[in-house]
């Protein structure tokens, strides 16, 4: 800690006789925007985030009861429809990666993934084999591995190998097993709403950064959190999610490595991610932050950011067709270029600018 807070000084010292010499004021926090910003972070973003997860995975929740009370065809596109709509929900809000949603394994519980192992395909196929009706129930799915209950199992219980019988078979194992997945998951959203909600919980800690305050004692160290979501959510995009399926013209893509491939969900799950960061940028209003000679840079992130969202919107449903020609690779292509130059955006340009450190990577251990 003592070696990261001297890299994080030398940094902001750096890129503060840089800016002196560019004619440019010293890069630093205006310091009477912060509580604004924090203030539309979490009521403008994360609250409705949480509770629009919440709401779309108890639709899909119904969605999987009606379908299993009385199957048919046009019951299962609703409900794979509803799914899609969680998978939009939960894909804008999972840039989030701090707080409540990282306690008591919520974030592996609604979405167990990479699965570099197929850990969890192969608990649920085992599963679906040989059933066991406490995984029909929300509650004791809890206590199951967090690799059966969340967004990647139900997938295959929607769109894998045997997923027709949900069209046909009233109440069958398969479907009620869905239904306490979308349970657990609705509950996982009320879980959080609830965190998040609490006037004297996390949001308290995140309004009001203070010597006295457990989590953030200063302003720089509440404003480094909201800047490590974006920048871990900016990489997570990048290693998590392009790079899984595709690596460039020089390596051997794998489609089906890429998140929500079964369902034709890849590339929508990555749009709202991105619209996500977009988001959180425009509505806590984070340019507040920059003296406003520098509000460009954050001009700058919009335009790359909404590039890759026109970009990803372009490309359609089927991975292997997205990786089989020369015009999906031209697509992936850039967004791993781009990709790349949006985290540098965050990290160095606007990081800098906050004088939290050019060139301070976050993941190298914040």
């Amino acid at each position: 800690m003592r070696l990261l807070a001297t890299v994080i000084a030398l940094s902001a010292l750096v890129s503060s006789a840089a800016a002196q010499e560019a004619g440019l004021p010293p890069p630093a926090i205006m310091r009477e925007a912060v509580p604004g910003v924090l203030e539309r972070a979490v009521d403008g973003f994360i609250l409705p985030g949480y509770r629009r997860l919440e709401a779309e995975a108890g639709k899909l929740e119904e969605a999987m009861k009606g379908l299993c009370d009385a199957p048919s065809a046009s019951a299962l596109a609703s409900t794979q429809a509803a799914f899609t709509q969680t998978v939009m929900a939960w894909s804008t809000i999972e840039i989030v990666r701090v707080g409540p949603v990282i306690e008591a394994n919520r974030l592996e519980r609604v979405l167990f993934y990479p699965d570099r192992k197929s850990t969890g395909l192969k608990q649920v196929q085992a599963l679906l084999a040989k059933p066991e009706e406490n995984a029909t129930d929300a509650d004791s799915l809890k206590g199951k591995s967090v690799a059966m209950q969340g967004l990647g199992a139900l997938e295959f219980v929607l769109y894998g190998t045997g997923s027709e019988a949900l069209a046909q078979e009233t109440a069958g194992f398969r479907c009620r097993y869905g239904a306490a997945i979308s349970g657990n998951l609705e509950a996982v959203g009320h879980e959080l709403v609830t965190a998040w909600a609490a006037p004297d919980g996390i949001q308290a800690a995140w309004k009001h950064p203070g010597p006295d305050n457990p989590v953030f004692r200063t302003d720089e160290e509440a404003i480094t959190a909201l800047l490590g979501i974006l920048v871990h959510g900016a990489e997570a995009i990048r290693d998590q999610r392009v790079e899984t399926l595709y690596k460039g013209a020089d390596a051997r893509p794998a489609p089906k490595q890429a998140i929500y491939w079964r369902s034709g969900n890849t590339f929508t799950s990555i749009s709202a991610n991105l619209s996500g960061l977009e988001s959180l940028i425009d509505t806590a209003d984070i340019k507040q932050l920059l003296d406003p000679e520098t509000h460009s840079i954050v001009g700058s992130i919009d335009f790359v950011l909404k590039s890759l969202v026109r970009v990803t919107n372009g490309i359609g449903a089927d991975v292997e067709a997205a990786t089989d020609t020369p015009e999906g690779r031209a697509k992936l292509d850039f967004l791993l270029l781009n990709s790349r130059d949006l985290i540098v955006r965050l990290n160095d340009d606007l990081g800098g600018a906050l004088g939290l450190g050019a060139g301070f990577s976050f993941s190298d251990g914040d």
